[in-house]
């Protein structure tokens, strides 16, 4: 039970952002009108695939230091819950575009700069499936996912502040501020980033135990088909 509060904590918060999401009150504002909503989701993903892809990065520069292969498992799992925030951060963005702007994916700097981002961690994924060694595999993955993250942060955070972009707080486009959301809203906002952010922790703590398994699984298949001879 002590292990699982953040689980349960996780649960409430999503039922909880969910429910206000859908149904709660928020401001009328012209042109973004009920697609405020999603604020709730769209945006506060985006801190929960920043943590993932961080924290993959981390793991991948222990495994440097350590050459502990589970370093490297939890670093891939990590990157890909990361990677699955980002492509569902791009989609309800997409959708959210499609009503405010007119176009699903119009020429927008931040628009393009995640395209790019995500397109970045395809490669990730590509690279480690590129190499049968899991100790060459896991080196070089770790020191892609390092110059990855490095590239991947100015180019969602940097690049669209430097020039024309639709999206608030970039291209000189004021941020969302007390004209569009209100008290209310915050009350939802920043819970569904933490809500995220554990949904996305519980999903890798899943991934990798299956990837645990899977190992022991392959181990058990290795051993039966090569026994060790006796002496």
């Amino acid at each position: 039970m002590k292990k699982s509060w953040w689980k349960i904590l996780t649960v409430f918060i999503m039922f909880y952002v969910i429910f206000q999401g859908l149904l709660g009150g928020v401001p009328r504002q012209p042109i973004l009108n009920e697609t405020i909503r999603n604020l709730y989701f769209h945006v506060t993903m985006w801190p929960a695939m920043i943590t993932m892809l961080l924290v993959s990065m981390i793991y991948g520069i222990r495994f440097l230091s350590t050459n502990q292969i589970s370093d490297d498992d939890k670093s891939a799992v990590f990157a890909k819950t990361g990677i699955l925030f980002g492509v569902l951060g791009c989609l309800s963005g997409s959708l959210w575009a499609n009503f405010t702007w007119g176009d699903p994916w119009p020429n927008d700097a931040k628009l393009n700069s995640a395209a790019v981002g995500m397109l970045i961690y395809f490669a990730y994924l590509l690279l480690r499936s590129s190499f049968e060694d899991e100790q060459r595999r896991a080196r070089i993955a770790a020191v892609y996912n390092i110059f990855a993250f490095a590239v991947f942060l100015p180019l969602i955070f940097v690049l669209p502040r430097l020039t024309d972009s639709l999206h608030p707080g970039n291209g000189g486009n004021p941020g969302f501020g007390s004209l569009d959301i209100d008290g209310n809203m915050r009350m939802v906002f920043y819970p569904a980033i933490i809500g995220w952010t554990l949904l996305a922790t519980w999903i890798t703590t899943i991934r990798y135990r299956l990837r645990v398994i899977q190992r022991v699984q392959d181990e058990k298949v290795s051993f039966q088909n090569n026994p060790v001879p006796n002496h």
